[in-house]
């Protein structure tokens, strides 16, 4: 590779890095010689696993924290196939959650985080399986490329090769991991990245050995590194076991909120191949600072400082640190690990004095073109003088009226300036593109790996201390108070001038139903003129029966309805044109929990037409939520009156011809556990509920039906695999007589945490069976109860209905039909 690229790669990976440090609060003197100490050691561990939610954070934090080493995880996917215990959010939209929680993860265990460009389609019970939906390919050039930039000396893997008894994810994380410790060092292997990065050969590969649910018994076969992860560390005023359970806890959405473990524990490593050792991991493995010219020197001084690090008054460290960076700069090698020291040691520098930089606005959304108000706030609390205080932003330098600032003076700059009409609009980049065969579409090689964006609006911040210039990458944010949370900062984001809005992404054109859609264009700019229109459709198949402007909010409000001549499905998508002919088809979407900052992407404004000649009642119809689905906004789209249940009382449940209850309600629902009995006493007098599916634990009552069964973890992940029907059974005789082609076209899978130990008062009108596995039974089961009748289910509804497929919402007309 060329010099000048591989120094304009680094340089974006320095001030990519610096950009990230330079926010956080102040941290105490203990915390701030803690880090001095990361900084003198440079060995580094790369741990890989599938998901979020499946590293060690135990073993994450006993090793940067104790060994003070830089550990990162690479997780091959976002879990966008994974459950949601906040709301309702699945696929796309769980994943960015997920994201964001494993990055709080990592700011709480003090890792670095990277991922591939796999995306979660859901369990698979073998890698095979897993493989035929993944580009094997192109996530093993992903890990391969995370391993030549990170440079780990050793890789640990959360789960080993062996198929069977695992998720296929698991299983191929291990494979993909061991195959990048070989190929990463292969110059013939994936050569394009080699314009960017050189090759790298780690050390040793080791598996994190583990018995869930049992005290962990070595094998004498096997060599082991042992590691202590339940040490306290007193600097950081918390065990290593309690970093861990607060970095768990970060995986909200999916219920993982964890209690540290108390007292020694231990973490086995399983070598598995590489150079081998005879009692630590990190045998052999050289000091970094002594392969480099003037390395030596810069360890002995870092050492220095720790020795005579001052914790009572921090800026008394200054002089050394400072010297210490002149040393850094002056160094000839641009290697990745020497800028991230770099960026590490102005991170210190900046917490010593106690510096606050922020860039703020009082407003969340803009659009390209837009001028915004902005305002660069800059603190130092300490008598020490820093000068020279400027942003550029778009080519304009904005200077601060003092020359100086110190002695807890913030120092305020007016910035206003006007978002570039070439703006890109602020998602995900891996969402950028559509998803190919279960692979985010990334076309930039630099972004692979990367947990989320780079920076989208903000400047260039310098300044001097003592002489010296430092350079900060400086995002623009949203700040607000908030009356509960105190102070609140959110991303700025830029969003479409125009989007558009539609009532309902599933429009049922069957009889008795009529339905009229509403699409609602919104103007963050100038209401502008132009036409309503949709892709896929003729003018002849739609009419537009009112339009509203709303000139106050700036929307425009068209009342549709569409006609089809033949039972069909129809995805299409709203556009508004406007006078100078620029075309409008995008949804903004918005993700608000108060563990994340605020998430947006963006979406064609499409709607499927679903014709059919299905019988559907219109009846009243109570939902009872648990965790969150969309399954309630699909069946008012099907012309149900539905209701949300919060009433359990017999008089207030008898209005309704069916109850459903949402998925994991048994899970999180308190009022539905305590008013079981009502429920079961509605069934008995002559009603219907359909139960969707629950996980075995925690349940807030054990009894869910009026007979016994259990709830097990077996599933059907092949969403188009073989089944059984007793084509007789009330369920699929009617109203709507289901037939074989009603299973064609699911998604993802076809159920989860199916029923076992069934009653014999229930029947089982369905079978499904994985390729090479027993048939099972317990996807649904049905029986009559009193006058009424009680069926559970866990065939995966909650995703089938909100994607349109037609037999799945078919099948479920006829659940609440009986």
């Amino acid at each position: 590779m060329t010099k000048p690229v591989l120094l304009r790669s680094l340089a974006a990976l320095y001030f990519s890095l610096i950009s990230l440090i330079c926010f956080s609060q102040t941290i105490p003197s203990s915390e701030i010689y803690h880090q001095l100490l990361q900084l003198k050691e440079t060995k580094r561990v790369l741990y890989i696993a599938a998901h979020p939610d499946d590293e060690n954070t135990r073993l994450i934090a006993a090793l940067g924290n104790g060994e003070h080493v830089q550990v990162a995880y690479l997780s091959l996917t976002r879990g966008d196939g994974g459950q949601n215990l906040l709301g309702k959010e699945l696929g796309i939209e769980l994943g960015q959650i997920r994201t964001q929680e494993l990055l709080r993860a990592r700011e709480t265990d003090g890792g670095r985080q990277f991922f591939t460009r796999a995306m979660d389609f859901g369990y698979s019970k073998n890698p095979d399986e897993t493989l035929q939906n993944w580009d094997k390919q192109k996530v093993l050039s992903d890990v391969v490329w995370v391993v030549r930039n990170f440079r780990p000396d050793i890789i640990i893997t959360r789960f080993n090769t062996i198929p069977g008894g695992n998720h296929g994810h698991h299983t191929t994380s291990a494979i993909l991991a061991e195959e990048a410790f070989e190929l990463a060092a292969d110059a013939n292997a994936f050569p394009e990245q080699l314009k960017h990065v050189e090759t790298w050969q780690p050390r040793r590969i080791f598996w994190n050995s583990y018995n869930f649910g049992g005290e962990f018994k070595a094998s004498e076969t096997e060599k082991y590194a042992v590691f202590e992860v339940g040490g306290f560390n007193s600097l950081l005023g918390e065990t290593y076991s309690q970093i861990a359970a607060n970095s768990r806890t970060m995986h909200k959405s999916q219920g993982f909120g964890a209690t540290a473990g108390v007292g020694k524990a231990e973490d086995h490593l399983q070598f598995i191949k590489g150079e081998s050792f005879d009692k630590s991991a990190f045998e052999g493995i050289p000091d970094r600072w002594k392969e480099i010219p003037g390395g030596v020197e810069i360890e002995s001084m870092i050492q220095s400082a720790i020795e005579k690090f001052d914790f009572k008054n921090p800026p008394v460290n200054l002089k050394s640190l400072m010297e210490i960076r002149s040393k850094l700069l002056a160094l000839d090698s641009k290697t990745s690990w020497v800028l991230e020291k770099k960026a590490k040691l102005d991170e210190l520098i900046f917490e010593v004095l106690g510096l606050n930089m922020e860039f703020v606005t009082n407003q969340e959304l803009g659009f390209a073109g837009e001028k915004i108000k902005a305002n660069l706030v800059f603190s130092n609390p300490s008598v020490v003088l820093i000068s020279d205080v400027s942003l550029k932003l778009n080519g304009i330098d904005y200077h601060a009226n003092s020359k100086t600032v110190d002695n807890n003076k913030p120092l305020q700059v007016p910035v206003e300036f006007n978002i570039s009409e070439k703006a890109p609009l602020s998602q995900p980049y891996w969402l950028e593109n559509p998803v190919v065969d279960a692979i985010y579409d990334v076309k930039d090689q630099h972004m692979i790996g990367k947990p989320f964006n780079d920076m989208k609006v903000g400047g260039d911040l310098t300044f001097k201390i003592n002489l010296q210039t430092f350079k900060v990458s400086i995002p623009l944010e949203y700040k607000y108070n908030d009356q509960v949370d105190g102070e609140v900062k959110q991303p700025f984001t830029i969003v479409p001038e125009i989007d558009l809005e539609v009532s309902d992404e599933n429009v049922f054109l069957i009889s008795g139903v009529n339905p009229i859609v509403t699409v609602t264009v919104n103007f963050s700019g100038d209401i502008k003129k132009g036409e309503l229109t949709f892709k896929n459709l003729k003018k002849s198949e739609f009419e537009i029966v009112g339009t509203e402007d709303n000139i106050s909010q700036k929307k425009k409000v068209y009342s549709v309805s569409f006609k089809l001549n033949k039972n069909e499905k129809r995805e299409v998508v709203a556009q508004f044109t406007t006078a100078d002919k620029k075309v409008y088809d995008q949804i903004t979407h918005r993700i608000s929990y108060k563990h994340i900052p605020n998430l947006t992407y963006f979406s064609p404004a499409s709607m499927n037409l679903i014709q059919e000649d299905w019988k559907v009642s219109g009846a009243k119809i109570g939902y009872i939520m648990g965790a969150g689905d969309d399954v309630p906004a699909v069946l008012s789209s099907l012309g149900y009156q539905v209701t949300q249940v919060s009433d359990f009382s017999l008089t207030n449940l008898s209005q309704f011809k069916s109850i459903v209850v949402g998925i994991r309600a048994y899970n999180t629902n308190t009022e539905l556990a305590a008013n079981q009995q009502n429920l079961m006493a509605y069934v008995e007098n002559g009603g219907t509920v359909v139960v969707q599916y629950n996980v075995s634990r925690p349940l807030l009552i054990e009894k869910l039906g009026p007979y016994p069964f259990d709830i097990s973890r077996d599933r059907v992940t092949v969403e188009d695999s073989p089944f059984t029907a007793d084509w007789n059974h009330p369920i699929l005789a009617g109203p709507n007589k289901i037939t074989d082609t009603d299973f064609d076209g699911w998604i993802q899978e076809r159920g989860l945490y199916f029923e076992t130990d069934i009653a014999p008062e229930y029947s089982t009108p369905l079978t499904f069976q994985d390729p090479g596995e027993d048939p099972l039974n317990g996807s649904l089961i049905y029986a009559k109860y009193g006058k009424g009748t009680y069926i559970y289910t866990g065939i995966s509804f909650f995703r089938e209905l909100p994607a349109g497929v037609p037999g799945a919402t078919k099948l479920f007309i006829n659940l609440i039909e009986q």
